[in-house]
């Protein structure tokens, strides 16, 4: 917490973007109820952040270079009792499930207003969960009758390994290089891409690279 403001919660910003953060410091600061104690850009200066300046909630992009945002939350809810919002430029309908099955307590998309993300902070402050009118409301029904109100992306389908290793396919990764990356055997890595072909209808090696790559660059291009 900074020294000159009192009674506030404190917020700890992980993003890879230093204008990012620079951004939301500035934003958050203004906040007569809310300081940031901190900045990280990577998992490992996060969980250092975490220690030494024991937020009260943290504000994570999942995008981190070198490290995948949400296996930081995983161990962040696995070691610390801390909330988590996601803010992230990525498509709601894809990650939020996701992210909150790995443990955050909500999701923003960064192109929203900065009133809608103060609310998010303070929502998930107070032990709420955050979502979007729209994805709440689609992931609730599928809690309840076990559908979607919207078509399923297929992408959804796959686990958190998998998305992973298809993000790196996207990238033009060989099988060799995202084992390394993943500390995985070639042998795994391998089962892991015919699950996603199987779970994404494609037939060869070919059309997952080619399918991967188109993704990876409609993320780019948002």
């Amino acid at each position: 917490m900074t020294d000159s403001k009192q009674n506030t919660s404190s917020v700890l910003i992980v993003d890879d973007h230093p204008i990012v953060r620079q951004g939301y410091h500035m934003l958050i600061d203004n906040e007569p109820d809310l300081s940031v104690c901190g900045e990280a850009y990577d998992f490992d200066s996060a969980l250092q952040a975490i220690q030494d300046s024991k937020p009260d909630v943290a504000l994570i992009d999942i995008s981190l270079k070198g490290s995948n945002g949400l296996d930081l939350i995983k161990l962040i809810r696995k070691t610390y009792d801390l909330p988590i919002l996601v803010i992230s430029i990525h498509d709601e309908n894809l990650y939020a499930e996701r992210a909150l099955r790995t443990g955050a307590n909500g999701y923003i998309m960064k192109h929203e207003a900065t009133e809608k993300v103060l609310s998010a902070i303070r929502e998930v402050l107070s032990g709420k969960m955050y979502l979007s009118d729209q994805v709440g409301t689609d992931i609730l029904q599928k809690i309840v009758t076990g559908k979607s109100t919207n078509p399923t992306n297929p992408l959804s389908n796959l686990s958190n390994r998998e998305f992973e290793v298809y993000q790196f396919i996207g990238q033009g990764l060989s099988t060799k290089e995202i084992a390394q990356n993943l500390e995985l055997s070639v042998k795994t890595v391998e089962s892991h891409r015919a699950h996603i072909k199987k779970k994404l209808v494609l037939k060869t090696s070919n059309e997952l690279v080619k399918h991967a790559v188109e993704w990876a660059q409609s993320q780019k291009n948002k």
